[in-house]
């Protein structure tokens, strides 16, 4: 049950009056963050500083306040440009919130999703022309004949919010596989309007194979236009064999990507025990899956063959062993924490936190846990023109929170 507006507006309050900051001691100077052993014990990484990163500490002071909650699963999460956020709900319920949070009634119009698992309505975004013609975007599972597969539609959201109109479905997942995991699903625009779509390789052991197959979407970053069409300088574009709107593959589960201010476009890629990756996918490139992985399989053995390198296939740019389940993400470029700027925030579902990443020439040099205390799965993150950082969090009582500083 949604807790009423006033009721809300007091759990904000009592929460930002507790005065914690969320973020853990800091190692010594140098040390790294992680100190668990890992699951891949006998693996090395592949240059310094790919996994493990020093940990550091932010000296603004800082604390966070839940502004709404009564949220069956939030997945992604939105800024309309009049302050307001989209967020959908997994079981196919998409609300506008208020920065004072009110919570909508659900938007009406969206299509039927697949919700057992990991499936549902997944991420939504603004589209970038929005103030010409207010079209928004999602990714959701999709019931289809035989099973389901990720897609992604868009529509035009109503001058009063209540709905969705003129419902275009832009992209279809295929093949068709009957499950319930591994949809991916996020959803980033870059500054050409190009939209990047992150999917997963459906996870069963039968689909994997098919991250490494250019004729499946299984386990690929797509690159379309904001229509659906293909861009004509994707990599595999006219290509026999290839699906046109690949961008990159080699991927096991992404659900998290953002563009970085020079235009590079970024990832986060669930492992299994180990290999959580960040990546910067590159056109036409393979990062791998599942021919190598950092990390073992759920049950403690190798990953296929056990290796972490091949010649031809590309490395993360970092790694978490253990893991951390990473969500959404976002580059920080506000005004409130000014230290973080041209930093990538992240969010840790196992972990439970947000995980800031330090960025130098391509690599990461930092790492800082944000928002430990509030002590729930955080499934996606942004950035209000404030500086402010929102979050959502992934549970049957999910929240909307607010991290600032104090």
């Amino acid at each position: 049950m949604r807790l009423p507006v006033l009721a809300a507006t007091m759990v904000a309050a009592l929460s930002a009056a507790c005065g914690a900051n969320g973020q853990n001691a800091v190692p010594a100077a140098g040390a790294p963050l992680e100190t668990r052993p890992a699951n891949g014990a006998d693996q090395q990484p592949a240059f310094p500083g790919q996994t493990r990163a020093p940990g550091v500490r932010t000296q603004t002071a800082m604390a966070h306040s839940v502004v709404a909650s009564g949220l069956e699963h939030p997945w992604g999460l939105a800024l309309l440009p009049d302050g307001r956020w989209l967020v959908t709900e997994r079981p196919g319920r998409l609300r506008i919130i208020t920065p004072e949070g009110a919570v909508g009634e659900p938007v009406a119009g969206l299509p039927a999703v697949d919700a057992r698992g990991q499936g549902g309505l997944l991420d939504v975004a603004v589209g970038p022309t929005f103030g010409a013609d207010r079209l928004i975007y999602w990714s959701y599972a999709e019931p289809r004949e035989g099973g389901n597969a990720t897609s992604v539609a868009r529509g035009r959201l109503s001058d009063d919010g209540t709905r969705v109109e003129n419902v275009q479905v832009i992209f279809r997942a295929l093949p068709v596989y009957d499950g319930d995991k591994h949809f991916g699903s996020s959803l980033a625009f870059d500054g050409a309007g190009h939209l990047f779509i992150t999917l997963g390789e459906r996870s069963d052991a039968p689909m994997r194979p098919q991250a490494q197959d250019l004729g499946s979407h299984m386990g690929k970053l797509i690159r379309i236009n904001a229509d659906g069409s293909v861009p004509r300088d994707n990599p595999f574009a006219g290509r026999a064999g290839a699906l046109p709107e690949i961008w990159s593959s080699g991927h096991r589960n992404v659900q998290g990507v953002a563009v970085a201010p020079d235009g590079a476009v970024w990832t986060m890629e669930h492992g299994t025990r180990g290999g959580d990756e960040l990546n910067r996918p590159e056109a036409g490139k393979n990062y791998g899956w599942p021919i190598i992985a950092y990390g073992v399989e759920y049950r403690g053995a190798p990953i296929n063959e056990g290796i972490t390198a091949r010649d031809g296939l590309e490395q993360p740019v970092y790694y978490w062993d253990p893991v951390i389940a990473p969500g959404g993400m976002t580059f920080y470029e506000g005004a409130m924490f000014p230290g973080w700027r041209g930093n990538l925030l992240v969010a840790g579902l196992k972990e439970k936190h947000i995980a800031r990443l330090v960025l130098e020439n391509g690599r990461v040099t930092g790492e800082e846990r944000l928002m430990t205390d509030l002590g729930e799965r955080v499934r996606d993150v942004a950035v209000a023109p404030d500086g402010a950082v929102w979050a959502v969090t992934d549970e049957q009582n999910g929240k909307l929170v607010r991290l600032a500083a104090r």
